[in-house]
Formats: C-alpha cells, structure tokens, sequence
C-alpha cells in the first residue's frame, strides 16, 4: 500500500450523526503498517465529538487477527443510542471505495456493547483467539480478542 492516495469525502452523514475526518495517517501508529482515516463522530449540527471511529486500510496480519479494520470509541454519556453502529454503517462506503470488501473487527470478549454493535451491524464471530505476548494489546493487560467478520458486500 506505499502508493496509497487518501482521498476526500467531505462529511458522510445519516441525518442523526455525521462522520469528519480528523486526521489522515500513512501509517497508522498503533500497528505500524496500513494507513488510517480517523474520523470525528458528531451530532448532525454539531461540531462537538460524540465520539470517534477509526479505518484501518490494510490486510496486514495484525489487523485481521488483532487491531481489526475499524476502531470505534462513543463518550460514556452518549452512549445506548447505537451510535457505534450507525458509525459503522457510514464508514461502509469509504472502506468500499478503498477497495476492501470485508472488514474485520476485533473486542474484548468482555465488550459485551461493541459484541452487540458488531452483530447490529451483520457481522459474524469468526473465533476468540489469544494475543500475542508482544504486542501493545498485550502489554496493556488485555488477553484475547473477539474476531468478527463484516462482509461488505452482503449486508
């Protein structure tokens, strides 16, 4: 992915929340080997963050087994109105236009809120597998991660 162009995609909404890049980075400083948009999630009319959501643009090992595709954060008190979800669903067309067609999203298996965003969304539990003792995950006292699949093109 070294020829990698990021392109522009003004604010994506649904009308509720809309999704505004925040950053733009070639390589993503949590894995170190794909680039990454990073959006903002806001309330439509809103400039305050909700929230954010990450998308991770490569099919390296360590995102499909550990990091996953996309990362998805929502303020503890913005929280119960399936925001993640929503997020979700709008960063769909910005992960097709970049060429990836199935997504992968990993959680805790304690996660129980991001396990149920991932199945709103049509995504499969693929495994529950162990992290690596080398990586940052690990390091920070997790110890597995759930593996969800999300088909892009089938939901």
């Amino acid at each position: 992915m070294s020829q990698f162009e990021f392109r522009e995609f003004g604010v994506v909404t649904n009308g509720e929340i809309d999704l505004k890049i925040r950053e733009r980075c070639p390589v993503d400083q949590f894995n170190g080997e794909a680039p990454v948009y990073k959006f903002n999630i806001t309330l439509t009319g809103s400039n305050e963050p909700i929230g954010s959501i990450d998308l991770r643009l490569g099919n390296t090992h360590h995102i499909i087994m550990y990091a996953g595709h996309i990362g998805y954060r929502i303020k503890q008190s913005d929280r119960g109105h399936r925001y993640a979800a929503k997020a979700c669903s709008l960063i769909k067309p910005v992960a097709l236009s970049s060429g990836l067609k199935t997504l992968w999203i990993t959680c805790n298996p304690d996660n129980y809120a991001s396990r149920r965003t991932c199945e709103i969304i049509g995504c499969q539990l693929v495994e529950i597998v162990d992290l690596p003792k080398n990586t940052d995950m690990y390091r920070k006292g997790e110890r597995k991660k759930c593996r969800y699949r999300w088909e892009l093109l089938n939901t």
